[in-house]
Parts: C-alpha cells; sequence; structure tokens
C-alpha cells in the first residue's frame, strides 16, 4: 500500500487549502486514514480522522469548526480541507491508513501505512 499526500503550499493567514490523500497498492476502501501534523521542534499531533466506511469523523480540537476530512466515492483519494488557516497550522501534513480500523484512530501506532508529508505554509 502506498500513501502519496499532496496539496500543501503557501497560504496567508485566513485562507484555505485542501490536502489530497491518494491510496493505491491495495482496495483502498477498506481503509480509515487520519492526518498528522508535524511543525517544527514540535511532536507529531494528531489532526483528522474518517472510518474506512466514512461512517464517523474525528477532529482535534484545534481543528474542529475549521478542517474537514472527507473521502471521494471510489474511496481512493481523502481530502482535508482546511479553512480559515492560522499561522499555528503551519506544519508538515501526513496522511496515514489502517484497513478496517474504526478506533484510536487519534494514536499514531495504529497506523500501518503512512505517506511521504506535504509542507503547508500559513503566513500572518
Amino acid at each position: 500500500v502506498q500513501l502519496q499526500a499532496s496539496g500543501g503550499g503557501l497560504v496567508q493567514a485566513g485562507g484555505s487549502l485542501r490536502l489530497s490523500c491518494a491510496i493505491s497498492g491495495r482496495t483502498s476502501s477498506y481503509y480509515s486514514v487520519g492526518w498528522f501534523r508535524q511543525a517544527p521542534g514540535k511532536e507529531r499531533e494528531f489532526v483528522a480522522a474518517i472510518t474506512w466506511n466514512g461512517g464517523n469523523t474525528y477532529y482535534a480540537d484545534s481543528v474542529k469548526g475549521r478542517f474537514t476530512i472527507s473521502r471521494d466515492n471510489a474511496k481512493t483519494t481523502n481530502y482535508l480541507q482546511m479553512n480559515s488557516l492560522k499561522p499555528e497550522d503551519t506544519a508538515v501534513y501526513y496522511c496515514a491508513a489502517k484497513a478496517f480500523q474504526k478506533l484510536a484512530l487519534g494514536t499514531e501506532s495504529v497506523y500501518d501505512y503512512w505517506g511521504q508529508g506535504t509542507l503547508v505554509t500559513v503566513s500572518s
């Protein structure tokens, strides 16, 4: 299984970006997907997750109401729509996947597969 994250870039505070995470190699619809981020000098933290059947979504408190996780109908690509971006959202964003996982999606160790990361920079 391979994950390809994309969509990062430079945006002004208050702006929006949409990150994508494409899954290939296995039946992508079986995978729950999480987004994590790591800011300079900080540990990686959970951002959002969606269960493999799309029935549940989860968000870190810091992004609730601003970020939305979703997936396309074919479940080959997952998205993280980020609105009202703040300078503190600046980080490398990673997507991760785990087959048929429903619980503990905010925990890094749950995931089997990781993408390479995409850099999001929010200027003030």
